[in-house]
């Protein structure tokens, strides 16, 4: 076994909560606010992850002799490919139609929330690679046990990405758009680096927004029952409006607030004293995440500025690197938000449908590079004398 030969247990829990807090989180660290014992708690308590839901939590632990916690690994036994933000409804069709069984599957990621991150969380320190391979050989196994047809794991880090690629996993690439901070002193100093007409558009996107309503940006003590009450009430009326089933509950969202109003940055817009629109923001060491959004009424150009500019002057007022604005959005690239590589890896148990989901994953990962080049080549805001386009 690894470090001179000590010994290294691998344990499924059902619950988070059956692992202290401290000793996860000194595995996941604190820079990315998804992965900490309390978000992911938060799911559990409320009911929002839950066998009930379709996330029945396997959760992969490392120990020590002595019963320390070297390691973890989020993981769900799913039902379903809802809240996952990397699309498997094609192959789940596929496998199907060819006799075979597509649920249930194995998912390692942060529930409904397509942000990048940590997936193997270890403890720093001498023998963190050897933890890091038992985690992978670890939840090879734990698939093989459940006899599930596949396991995934979204939004790992690059550098995941590649040591499960090592380990065999099919590797897979999306994209999502990003901001990027290179120093800005001001909002203004963003806009000089933009080309004049995208500036203009800007400025006056703003302007028209906040002619409109009155706008403030509330963290931590700031944030009061009242912010989130109306808050859950935009966010169902999202929900409503697209069609789409709301997979967070009240519990979760006062949960949240309960235990990270540190980490939260909300941005409320008002109109004649009563609330009309909010974005939720986590904040992270270096990083804004933007998360959910809604509103009450057709204002001009809000959506813009609550989740988008809000950020950005937040993220340059706070020293911080990077604006994560979610899933999906070219709209958000003439704003500033650039194509970002996002990245997933797959194991999948039927040779056979490995090799077609291969085959496609290669020929998948050439069009979203063609993609995302276009879209910094065409759709760019940023000036071409060295604006800010060295997207990833």
């Amino acid at each position: 076994m690894p470090d001179g030969g000590e010994p290294r247990t691998l344990k499924i829990i059902g619950r988070i909560a059956e692992i202290d807090a401290n000793a996860w989180d000194s595995c996941a660290g604190t820079d990315n606010p998804f992965v900490t014992h309390r978000f992911l708690d938060a799911m559990e308590e409320s009911g929002s992850v839950s066998g009930e839901t379709g996330w029945q939590p396997q959760h992969l632990l490392v120990q020590s002799k002595d019963a320390k916690l070297l390691g973890a690994v989020p993981c769900y036994l799913k039902s379903h490919s809802y809240g996952e933000y990397v699309f498997d409804w094609g192959w789940a069709d596929a496998f199907e139609r060819a006799g075979g069984t597509y649920y249930p599957k194995l998912q390692v990621s942060v529930p409904f929330t397509p942000v990048t991150g940590p997936r193997l969380l270890v403890r720093p320190g001498p023998g963190a690679a050897d933890t890091r391979r038992l985690l992978i050989d670890g939840l090879m196994e734990l698939a093989q046990q459940r006899k599930v047809s596949s396991l995934h794991i979204t939004f790992p880090t690059e550098g995941e990405w590649d040591h499960l690629g090592e380990a065999g996993f099919l590797q897979r690439i999306g994209k999502q758009f990003h901001w990027r901070n290179r120093g800005y002193g001001s909002f203004d100093d963003f806009l000089a680096t933009l080309s004049s007409r995208k500036r203009k558009g800007i400025r006056k996107e703003r302007r028209m927004a906040n002619a409109e309503v009155d706008i403030e940006v509330l963290t931590g003590a700031a944030l009061e029952t009242r912010h989130m009450d109306a808050f859950y009430r935009f966010y169902l009326d999202t929900v409503d409006r697209k069609w789409a089933h709301a997979y967070l509950n009240r519990d979760f969202f006062r949960l949240l607030h309960e235990r990270m109003a540190d980490r939260m940055v909300m941005v409320m817009a008002s109109h004649d004293g009563a609330f009309v629109g909010a974005a939720l923001n986590l904040l992270g060491s270096d990083t804004l995440y933007g998360r959910n959004w809604g509103s009450a009424g057709n204002f001009r150009f809000l959506y813009f500025e609550a989740c988008f500019y809000r950020a950005i002057e937040f993220a340059i007022e706070h020293g911080l690197t990077h604006v994560e604005a979610g899933a999906q959005g070219p709209h958000k690239v003439s704003r500033g938000y650039l194509p970002t590589t996002t990245y997933s890896a797959h194991w999948i148990r039927d040779p056979g449908f490995r090799d077609a989901v291969a085959g496609f994953l290669e020929r998948e990962q050439d069009e979203v590079n063609d993609e995302m080049a276009l879209l910094v080549r065409h759709r760019s805001p940023y000036r071409k004398d060295g604006g800010g386009s060295d997207a990833k």
